[in-house]
């Protein structure tokens, strides 16, 4: 993690003392169980077969045709961390459910490095278990973002959304900050650390500090709302847009979130408008979690603001009209 990626993070978790781990109430699409750090796998002793190598930065075979012992450095890429993984959308899956069963055989099998990967819709698209997700529309939003064209380069959905650890938190989490935090760092993985972005680009690295110093009071922003808030096109029938824009294409103008119609009730907000839509408060889940000037309004309260203003303002002129006439009288 470069000096960039942790001035972000500070700047993100700045008045946001969270544990991530402990505080989210995470859990996966069909659980009927409330989810916690404690969930046991079926499966959890068959994955401690990969789990004791991979779930470690260090870890140890025997060479038998030498007689000894060898401990060796896991690769970063290979380090899928049990409590992690157990917190995750897949958490109640085998290993072999997504990786060959040959896979049990140490050493590996060279030729398994040149396994194809499963993309989500191999899973989840054409099941009506999933239908309420769209993933089918997801995949169709993604295929026009400027992500698309780096597929060739090795850009799929695991970019972002890491089979082992992701875990969909805007319907879980009671802290919107913290679905926030979580969201942001998934971009910022690749965006603030140069040696990653350079797996997918050539461009020169992007200090993200400068490119946003147009935007005002940068702490705020940063952590009251996601950057796909303002880098996505908005989707009326996705609980959250995969079109990822050109950079000239972003949100610029204060009107588009500072609004009575702000954008962000059908982005960021828009799960919990629709789970608190009641009485005519479409945010009360924003007047607990954040503020948004212009957006924290609401018509029945405005109307009575009016009323109360035109009556102070109504007494104010027959207390002046009243002055003047007695002092005439006088």
């Amino acid at each position: 993690m470069n000096s960039l990626y942790t001035r972000i993070l500070v700047i993100i978790c700045f008045s946001l003392p969270v544990q991530l781990s402990s505080a989210i109430n995470w859990s996966t699409p069909n659980a009927q169980e409330t989810d916690t750090g404690t969930y046991v796998s079926p499966f959890a002793e068959a994955n401690e077969t990969c789990f004791k190598c991979h779930g470690h930065e260090k870890y140890e075979y025997s060479n038998d045709l030498l007689g000894t012992k060898v401990r060796a450095l896991m690769c970063s890429e290979r380090i899928i961390k049990r409590e992690e993984f157990y917190i995750s959308n897949h958490k109640s899956f085998a290993c072999i459910d997504c990786h060959s069963a040959e896979y049990d055989t140490f050493p590996h099998p060279g030729e398994l490095r040149m396994e194809l990967k499963y993309n989500c819709l191999d899973c989840h698209g054409g099941d009506d278990m999933y239908s309420s997700f769209n993933f089918e529309k997801i995949d169709a939003d993604y295929r026009k973002s400027t992500h698309f064209k780096l597929e060739e380069e090795g850009f799929t959905c695991w970019k972002c959304h890491d089979p082992h650890t992701y875990r969909i938190n805007i319907r879980n989490s009671k802290n919107l900050k913290e679905t926030i935090l979580y969201d942001n760092a998934i971009c910022l993985n690749c965006h603030s650390d140069f040696s990653r972005f350079q797996l997918l680009s050539d461009r020169d690295e992007i200090n993200l500090m400068e490119t946003h110093n147009w935007l005002p009071d940068q702490t705020a922003h940063f952590r009251s709302v996601r950057c796909i808030e303002c880098h996505t096109q908005l989707n009326d029938s996705l609980l959250v847009s995969h079109l990822v824009l050109p950079k000239d294409k972003a949100v610029k103008l204060c009107n588009e979130c500072h609004s009575k119609n702000s954008m962000l009730m059908v982005s960021l907000y828009k799960y919990q408008s629709m789970e608190q839509r009641r009485d005519g408060f479409l945010n009360g889940i924003i007047l607990n979690e954040s503020y948004v000037i212009g957006a924290n309004r609401n018509a029945y309260l405005g109307i009575a603001s009016i009323v109360i203003f035109g009556m102070v303002t109504l007494a104010i002129l027959v207390h002046i009209f009243f002055r003047i006439r007695r002092k005439y009288n006088k």
